[in-house]
Formats: structure tokens, sequence, C-alpha cells
């Protein structure tokens, strides 16, 4: 018989000496030593700020703001707190990055489409496109689109009178001024009212129902669809179902806009200015423009890689199944070329989101101008408005992130 081998004792010196424990007694000697860094680093500032008299709290958010905000979506007034100021900035910060991807996305799909078309014209006006947006700093066409609307747009006295030189547009409902543009607000009779959450968000309950029967209907539509699927795969016949979804996902909301009394609030001049409905300052018009238009020269450029990176042949098989240009694109590239466009696209709506901090150069309050801008300066609480405004930017790209990449996951190829 022949013995078993005798184990090897630990000793300490193998986690430096062994290659099975050297790797991690190096990582968490690493570890270890950053942690005590960033520990000296915060204990140090915290000791140096209370020498100072400026200790680390956050009660000053709760003191009145003492100002004003010329662009909000919910109520908000100068007796307000710095808090409920800095969630009204931050719903700007939103509203600019959602407006900005949605609009920066289309614009780049069709232009990075548009670049690889046979006719040599449309494609040199494209190419053209990119390389103006693209090579110049996006704070100047900010401040260019910002001279533009201010410059071009009529006054709002241009619209009095009988011989008014300007007029409302889409039936008497939208105003578009040098000032800004006034939009038509949705408004309810039978309205169910508003649920203020901590005394800061106010939650529309209007738009929540409206919300939930409109996701409800969204849910039951896509069974629709999988039970139709279903009785397809099963009997190779599929049942007509497109009417009963589309009803299923219209019909619920109608009633509850009829319930509620819905009806649209004009915009109507009084005095200097129009009054009602929804109020787009220039300064919002004009970021949401530049950003959307620069940072679609670079999704352009994503779009016509992702496209080339998919094989001529391809696009053969889709001509020789008889199938032309257009639903050639929408059916068998666009799909294919996703898992390739996917990835860069998130880093360029990362980056719309930070370039939204350049909007104090146009005065519009986003969260940078009211948390990190005059809250910062009224208060003195450096330290804190930078940190609050460090997480703010670093939860929104982690959410924007997230969402994008689930979506990436859902296109990208099933390995079986």
């Amino acid at each position: 018989m022949t013995e078993a081998p005798l184990k090897k004792t630990f000793t300490i010196g193998m986690l430096l000496y062994d290659t099975r424990y050297r790797s991690m007694t190096i990582q968490i000697f690493a570890l270890v030593c950053f942690m005590l860094l960033v520990s000296w680093l915060i204990s140090n500032t915290i000791q140096n700020l209370e020498t100072l008299g400026k200790g680390v709290e956050l009660w000053f958010l709760f003191e009145p703001a003492s100002y004003d905000i010329n662009q909000k979506l919910i109520e908000y007034d100068s007796r307000s707190t710095h808090l409920r100021a800095a969630f009204v900035g931050l719903i700007n910060t939103l509203i600019v990055a959602i407006l900005g991807c949605i609009t920066a996305t289309v614009l780049g799909i069709i232009i990075g489409i548009l670049r690889l078309s046979r006719n040599w014209i449309v494609a040199k006006i494209m190419t053209c496109w990119v390389e103006m947006f693209r090579n110049v700093p996006v704070l100047l066409w900010i401040v260019f689109f910002m001279a533009i609307l201010i410059e071009t747009f009529p006054t709002p006295s241009s619209f009095r009178g009988e011989n008014a030189e300007s007029s409302l547009l889409l039936w008497e409902s939208v105003a578009v001024t040098n000032r800004g543009t006034y939009l038509p607000e949705p408004l309810f009779h039978n309205g169910l009212g508003d649920v203020s959450i901590f005394g800061v968000v106010d939650v529309s309950l209007d738009f929540v129902a409206f919300l939930i029967i409109l996701v409800v209907g969204i849910l039951v539509s896509n069974f629709l669809k999988k039970r139709a699927d279903a009785t397809q795969q099963a009997t190779g016949r599929r049942p007509l179902v497109w009417p009963y979804r589309i009803a299923v996902i219209v019909i619920p909301p109608l009633i509850l806009l009829y319930v509620l009394g819905f009806y649209l609030g004009l915009p109507e001049l009084k005095g200097f200015n129009f009054k009602g409905g929804i109020y787009l300052r220039n300064s919002l018009i004009a970021l949401w423009l530049a950003l959307s238009c620069y940072t679609s020269a670079f999704i352009a450029e994503i779009v016509r890689a992702g496209i080339m990176a998919i094989s001529k042949g391809q696009t053969e098989a889709a001509y020789s199944l008889g199938l032309r240009p257009g639903p050639t694109m929408n059916l068998v590239i666009l799909p294919q070329a996703l898992r390739v466009i996917i990835p860069p696209l998130i880093s360029q709506f990362l980056n719309l989101t930070k370039n939204s901090s350049l909007a104090i150069s146009v005065g519009y309050m986003d969260i940078t101008g009211t948390l990190g801008g005059i809250t910062l300066n009224q208060t003195g609480r450096e330290l804190e408005t930078i940190l609050l405004l460090m997480l703010v930017f670093l939860s929104i790209s982690l959410s924007i992130s997230a969402v994008m990449n689930w979506y990436n996951s859902t296109v990208k190829i099933k390995e079986r």
C-alpha cells in the first residue's frame, strides 16, 4: 500500500511566498491602504471644517431659499426651502435629459442611415451635419441656439390687435415668441387633486390614475398578443387580435379623461406677455436643441458603424426574398446592428445628461444652477452641496446605464 501524501501545514509566510495566496494578500493589503487613505481624507476634512465653524450638516436644506426659479413644473416660490428648490432643479435636469436623449436618438438614427445613402447629395449633407456639430464645443451651440431664438421669433406685442403681425399656431393654441413658447395645458374640471410627499414632491393623482390605466392596458394588450402567438404556434392560424389590443390601450384612458372632465387651457395674451398654458422658456428650448443636435452627430456615427458591421450578405439575402430597401433596413439590418450600437449609445446618453449642467450659461435653472449655484452661494455649504450634486448625477447616470444595459441584454444574441 502507498502512503497518502502529508498535507502541508499552513504558515504565515505562505501568504506572501505561496502563489495560491499571494495575489489575494496583495489585493487585501491594497484595499486596506485605500480605505485608510479615504478615512484619513474624510477625517481631516471634517476636522478642518469644524475648525472653521462649518461642521458637515444638511439642515440648511430646510431653510427658505429666498430666490425664484424661472422654469418650474411644480409649485414653487421664494419662501420654499432649498430642498424644494433643488428638487425643482432636478426635475428641470431630467426634462432636458429625457427630451435630449429621445430627440438625439431619433436624429442620430436617421442621419446615420442617410449617411449610407446612395444619393451623393443626401450623404454629403448628412456628413456636413456630423462634422459641423461634433467639431464645435457644445457650449457654443447652446449660446448660438439661444441667440437664434431671441432674435428670430416675434415679440408678444406683435400678437396684439386686429392688424397683428403674428398669430398663434395650431388652431390658435400655440404661441411662439422671443420670450418662450406657450403650449396648451391639460386641465380637469373634476380633478382628483395632488398629494404632497414630505412637502417636497407634489404627485398629481390624475396623472397617476391615467398612468395606471395605461400600463394595465398595455399589459392586457401584451397578454392578447402572447395568446395569439400561442394559438398560431399550435394551429397555424393567427386569430384577429389587433383591434382588441388597440381598444384596451386607447378606450379606458379616454373614458378616464371624460370622467375627469379633461380640457385644454390655452395661452392668452394679457398685458405684456402670454398667460396660461405650459410655458417653455427659450433657455430650455435652446439647451434641448443644442444638446440633441450635438449628441446626434456622435450617435449617427455609432449607427453608421453598427450598420456597416453587418455583413452585406444579410442585405442581399433580404433582397432575394423580395424585400425593398426600407423593410430590409427596419426588419433585417437594424435589429442586428443594435447589438453593436447599444453599448456606445449608453455613453452618449450619459454625456448628454452631464452636459446639461451647462444650462446656467443661458439662464436655465437646473440642479447645477439651484443646488450647485445659488444655494451654495447663499449658505456657504460648499462640501455638502457639491457632494449632493455629485450624488444626483451619479444616480441619474447609473439609472440610465441600468435601463440601457437591461435593454442591451434583451437584444443580444442568446446562446443555446
